[in-house]
């Protein structure tokens, strides 16, 4: 959980029907995301419990109606049978009045079990030091869910914990465990391991893995972890955490595996991801989704109505003890014909351009004289620069760099370089299963133009691939 979120649609998951009208944003907001997962209007951060449910997959998000933060948050829902074009629908979940989420519904994850679909996340109630966890269940396929109940006991005053919260659940040959992020108050960041027979009643049986607060390849690790998730690779599990303070609140995600001596390394390198979600197990093998945060100041983001998406699914693997991630091969669907040189090409706010061989140079998407997106190849340094120095000329866009140390894998299949431009995400993929999410914002609206290297290519990519259920 991440106290910022949003929703659409209607409906609860209690059984009460209510019906919220949600307003498509400005046509011409040319900064408005079309391929990623997020809401015409209102605030988007957690995604949540992906799972795959006869060949579809039901992906939930943290989410409110409108960018307002005190505004009690839902679970968002949206569904895709090709992990591309998605289908958004009412909340469903949906806090209850009196209830244990009466103050939010938070972060979690959902899991199958004999036909119910288990949705554990954070409860929170304003006058709690603690986030609960609760189980929720869908008797519907996952589209609506029961009130939550409590299930595993808060945290005691002689543990000195002072952060609790974000259930991960997932089942193995002995039974399920259970994986909750925490901080304690000599700044002890951990991830603490629960296991049960029924998935109901749950045992603690230690830490799945923990580490005190210090700064690793300049990580700061985080005085505690949030969303953490549990992802297998080829045997070894890795532990997948959102590091995190009480003065700072979002730090970094990072992956550590759990065998060994914890290394953690970072999942992303760009500003702008935060609070991955797995699928585990699914059609498309495990996928692993972000939350895609806004890069400009909260007047401007409260000024459109909207805020937040979810990144592309991704396809990880293991290197060398490091996660490593590409857009997920479902995503080629996107790309509207064959491919074009990229030096020179005009194009849309929906494009993605490959630059298949690591040359030095630079790909450079000009939005304007003025505006451009500067991601630098420099071989000599071994390094991958995303310069959004001059990406906007409004102030109020974060325009810091993200740099990329030793981002090429040659003996790899993959692309050296791979860039998704949505509106105003960019993520951007190497070789060596680096990726850079972040935002640019133009005041300059499409169409844009390309300068980069001689072999590189460019790809339009269809129109919108998100829609609200019952509207075309």
């Amino acid at each position: 959980m991440t106290d910022t979120d949003t929703d659409t649609g209607t409906g609860t998951g209690t059984g009460t029907t209510t019906v919220r009208t949600a307003l498509p944003a400005a046509a011409t907001d040319h900064h408005l995301p079309q391929f990623h997962v997020r809401l015409p209007r209102g605030y988007v951060n957690d995604p949540n419990g992906p799972v795959d449910i006869g060949g579809q997959v039901h992906l939930y998000f943290q989410s409110r109606p409108r960018v307002d933060l005190e505004v009690p948050v839902e679970w968002g829902h949206a569904t895709s049978e090709d992990l591309v074009h998605w289908t958004l629908h009412r909340p469903a979940i949906v806090p209850v009045p009196g209830g244990a989420d009466s103050g939010g519904a938070w972060s979690g994850n959902t899991v199958l079990h004999d036909g119910t679909v288990r949705a554990y996340y954070s409860g929170k109630v304003d006058h709690s030091p603690f986030q609960s966890v609760l189980l929720a269940e869908s008797t519907d396929g996952g589209n609506t869910y029961g009130p939550g109940v409590q299930v595993v006991a808060d945290p005691s005053a002689d543990e000195a914990i002072t952060m609790f919260r974000d259930p991960f659940v997932w089942q193995d040959e002995g039974g399920w465990s259970m994986a909750v992020g925490a901080a304690s108050a000599d700044q002890t960041a951990s991830v603490r391991h629960y296991r049960s027979a029924d998935g109901v009643t749950w045992t603690s049986v230690g830490d799945l893995v923990a580490m005190p607060r210090t700064t690793v390849d300049g990580i700061d690790t985080g005085e505690g972890w949030e969303c953490p998730q549990v992802l297998r690779i080829d045997g070894t599990d890795v532990a997948i955490v959102a590091s995190w303070s009480h003065a700072h609140g979002p730090g970094d995600v990072v992956a550590i595996p759990l065998t060994g001596v914890p290394h953690p390394a970072r999942v992303d390198d760009g500003q702008h991801f935060y609070a991955a979600s797995v699928m585990r197990t699914s059609s498309w093998g495990p996928v692993l989704f972000g939350w895609v945060t806004e890069g400009r100041t909260e007047e401007w983001t409260e000024q459109v109505g909207w805020s937040g998406a979810i990144s592309v699914p991704r396809r990880t693997w293991l290197a060398d003890g490091r996660l490593g991630s590409e857009p997920h091969p479902a995503l080629e669907a996107l790309r509207a014909g064959r491919p074009e040189p990229a030096d020179g090409a005009t194009v849309g706010a929906q494009v993605e351009i490959v630059l298949p061989v690591a040359v030095t140079g630079s790909i450079l998407v000009r939005f304007s004289e003025a505006e451009y997106l500067d991601i630098r190849i420099d071989l000599e340094a071994d390094t991958l620069t995303v310069d959004r120095s001059r990406s906007s000329r409004d102030s109020r866009a974060d325009r810091r760099p993200a740099v990329v140390r030793a981002p090429f894998d040659r003996s790899a299949e993959r692309p050296a370089v791979r860039v998704l431009v949505d509106g105003s995400v960019v993520e951007v993929f190497t070789s060596a299963g680096r990726s850079v999410t972040t935002r640019v914002y133009p005041e300059q609206a499409p169409p844009w133009t390309v300068e980069a290297p001689a072999e590189a290519l460019v790809w339009e990519l269809t129109g919108t691939a998100v829609t609200v259920a019952g509207q075309r």
